[in-house]
């Protein structure tokens, strides 16, 4: 590897237009329709950056992974600093952790940041610099990645640009201060449950398609009533909510592309019948599809204690998810241009505790990216001898949402308008790493 109005007083309320069954199934509740939102302007021009990928899956594994029992050991440090895991070669000749075999197999398509940094040991904080490249803020709540690419691109092919799965996973993956029209599609349940089912997807029962299509005219009639009275951001929301909604209900490819049960039993068994399997698998149909961002999350990773057996449990089904997703993507010819991430909150502590476990630590932890122009092959940053620190080529969550951005064709110091109607940046600060693309 190469080191580099509601109107309560009027009878005909939205309310009873919600029997359409599309209500609920995009994430989105009618008091979050309801909440106060600015509309959002674009105040000045911006160059232009061609696109080098045109999809994102990210991974999230809330918890704060160890760097250590994944991508960054540490073999020759004293046992208390390095854990019990051996070293394994990848087929590059560099060296994961003994927890990751499979995804050391596809090491040659993927490229691992080891020197990821910030300052925030609260799961809170540091979940909110993962998903929106900025600090948390006391003023201000900024939108997640996928918001502002919904913001940005829209929907496509019917399907709604940003989708959390199984459900949106925290605060910060929503869409902030830009309206929630772009907040994300969540699906509900888990495709890994027996039956899994996309929530509201369908017609509900005795709903046939030409009373679907009546119940949609009059919807517009009610949305151009309210649009003629209400311009705020709640009325704006809810009319491209429920057309997106119908969209998808209407469009048998926007609905085929949830359906795990199109694809053939071997490569799910490839994936694993498990949820980091499952999940990552819908994700790749999805992008597939069209959806433009994905994010979905797997296992709990916060091992105060046993980290040992904690990884046992838990990285197995990622390990083979992860090598896996990889690996169909470069096959279908997907993987040039879909973004995966796979990130978590933080890192774990350099030494191992008195409960054979690791504590909280941002000061220096790993991420690994593959496709969407990102070089393969690659290890970039390194951590000191006991992974305290970065060694070299510290990487902060700007520099990493800026350039995830920069591979979309986003401009990343864009200019949005958040509640007062003043402009914020998209990512304020940040850089490309360009080392680490192509």
């Amino acid at each position: 590897m190469a080191r580099t109005c509601a109107c309560t007083g009027n009878p005909l309320s939205r309310r009873g237009f919600l029997t359409v069954g599309a209500v609920g199934g995009l994430g989105i509740t009618l008091a979050d329709l309801l909440r106060p939102r600015p509309a959002q302007a674009e105040i000045k021009q911006y160059d232009f950056i061609e696109a080098k990928a045109d999809s994102v899956i990210h991974v999230f594994l809330p918890g704060g992974m160890a760097q250590q029992e994944s991508f960054d050991p540490k073999p020759y440090s004293p046992f208390e600093y390095r854990g019990e895991f051996a070293a394994v070669k990848t087929n590059t000749g560099e060296e994961f952790s003994a927890t990751l075999p499979k995804t050391a197999q596809v090491a040659d398509k993927i490229c691992v940041i080891r020197s990821m940094t910030h300052n925030e040991a609260a799961h809170e904080r540091g979940t909110h610099n993962m998903f929106t490249g900025y600090k948390p803020s006391p003023a201000v709540q900024y939108p997640s990645m996928g918001s502002v690419v919904a913001h940005e691109y829209g929907p496509r092919n019917h399907l709604p640009p940003y989708v959390c799965i199984p459900n949106q996973p925290n605060e910060y993956a929503g869409n902030g201060y830009l309206s929630s029209s772009f907040a994300p599609f969540s699906l509900g349940s888990d495709p890994a449950s027996g039956g899994f089912k996309v929530r509201d997807l369908n017609l509900p029962g005795g709903v046939t398609p030409e009373q679907f299509e009546r119940r949609r005219s009059a919807l517009d009639v009610v949305n151009h009533y309210f649009a003629q009275r209400d311009a705020s951001d709640a009325v704006q929301a809810m009319d491209s909510f429920y057309q997106r909604a119908y969209s998808m209900i209407s469009s048998p490819h926007a609905r085929e592309a949830f359906d795990l049960e199109k694809e053939d039993g071997k490569l799910r068994d490839a994936y694993g019948r498990n949820q980091a399997g499952q999940r990552m698998l819908m994700a790749r149909r999805l992008v597939e599809a069209g959806v433009r961002l994905v994010t979905l999350t797997y296992g709990g990773w916060d091992m105060h204690a046993n980290i040992t057996d904690g990884m046992n449990r838990t990285m197995p089904a990622f390990d083979q998810a992860f090598a896996q997703l990889v690996r169909d993507l470069d096959e279908r010819g997907m993987l040039q241009r879909t973004l995966v991430l796979v990130s978590s909150e933080f890192g774990r502590t350099p030494k191992i505790n008195d409960g054979a476990g690791r504590d909280h630590w941002p000061k220096v932890f790993s991420v690994a990216l593959a496709g969407g122009g990102v070089k393969p092959g690659v290890i970039h940053g390194a951590s000191d001898s006991t992974a305290a620190e970065p060694d070299r080529d510290p990487v902060g969550p700007a520099d990493l949402a800026t350039t995830v951005y920069h591979q979309l064709g986003i401009v990343a110091d864009k200019e949005l308008m958040a509640p007062g109607a003043r402009p914020i940046e998209i990512v304020d600060g940040g850089r490309v790493v360009e080392e680490i693309l192509v």
